[in-house]
């Protein structure tokens, strides 16, 4: 996933509306996932800018973007 330089993320209860951007500007996927997913996502992704909306979840999200390993997101 290294062709990514933003991941935009629309966050909602249970699906997320994610758009993953290259440096140019194109589009590498937009698409919805579930929280499950996202949590993978994020997991995987190496460094980026994660842009999303200021909201009650957006910390945590944050905070889940900003990890470098992911082996129990729930926690």
């Amino acid at each position: 996933m290294s062709e990514i330089s933003m991941l935009a993320i629309d966050l909602t209860k249970n699906s997320f509306q994610v758009c993953a951007v290259r440096g140019d500007g194109s589009i590498v996927f937009n698409r919805a996932v579930s929280r499950p997913r996202l949590h993978h996502l994020l997991a995987q992704q190496e460094d980026c800018i994660v842009a999303m909306e200021a909201c009650a979840t957006s910390h945590h999200w944050g905070r889940r973007a900003g990890m470098q390993e992911c082996s129990n997101c729930w926690t």
